[in-house]
């Protein structure tokens, strides 16, 4: 089976998917008309948890796969991303069931055909900063530098660009739509050895849902110059009692 598959780059899953903007004349004004759109920071601040279920679909060079696909997520930085993809549309004759766990230090991909590798060096700095509800309730304390970029055309309207570089870690490009302050794309370049060094990850989050008060997007598609994710969340449940070992290798 080819090798130029799952196990680095799903490591990148979610490692950019950061937070969500909006249009003001300062950075701080910014984040604020950010977190007031995701639902205000009483909501944002009463989570402790979000577990995510929906399905996954690949494509790749090889052909298209898809699958289950479960998001688990812990404050302030664990994660758990667990994909079960049936590969017998590309002649393989077993599933492929693929976790990515970050337990607020180390970071594996665990693989069941392909074997587990640890998370090192730029992908493992981006999975530290992966703050759960959101990096921007107390971005300023990490030492992450906020700056607003031009507006850019993105889908029709003239996105405002957030330009966000953390204190260690890949630095990411958010546009933010201009009537709902919500991120559509996000931008970031990820150092991954395996796959030949450095690339390029386009993130798009749409479909926004209310859930417990607290928006969430339901359709998340990320494409690099290997392969495109496609998810689609069917049932987000928040303040679910996640056990810590489930984040552990």
């Amino acid at each position: 089976m080819p090798r130029f598959v799952f196990r680095h780059v799903l490591a990148l899953l979610f490692c950019s998917s950061i937070a969500s903007v909006a249009f003001a004349q300062t950075v701080d004004e910014v984040i604020e008309k950010h977190i007031a759109a995701l639902g205000g920071r009483a909501a944002l601040s009463k989570l402790t948890s979000r577990v995510s279920t929906g399905t996954i679909s690949v494509t790749t060079p090889a052909g298209d796969v898809t699958g289950s696909f479960e998001s688990d997520l812990k404050a302030p930085n664990k994660t758990r991303i667990y994909m079960k993809l049936g590969l017998m549309a590309i002649g393989a004759p077993d599933d492929m069931i693929i976790q990515q766990k970050f337990d607020g230090t180390a970071g594996y991909v665990l693989n069941s055909l392909q074997g587990d590798a640890a998370v090192e060096g730029n992908q493992l700095e981006n999975m530290r900063n992966n703050i759960f509800p959101t990096f921007f309730l107390s971005y300023k304390d990490s030492g992450t530098k906020v700056e607003l970029g031009p507006k850019e055309q993105v889908n029709g309207k003239p996105a405002q660009v957030l330009l966000v570089t953390p204190k260690s870690g890949s630095a990411a490009r958010i546009y933010l739509d201009p009537e709902t302050y919500l991120i559509i794309k996000t931008v970031t370049k990820v150092n991954v050895p395996a796959a030949g060094g450095e690339i390029e990850q386009t993130t798009g989050l749409s479909d926004y849902r209310t859930v417990d008060g607290v928006k969430v997007a339901h359709q998340i598609m990320q494409s690099n110059p290997q392969q495109t994710f496609t998810i689609k969340i069917d049932k987000v449940q928040h303040n679910v009692a996640l056990d810590d070992a489930i984040f552990k290798k």
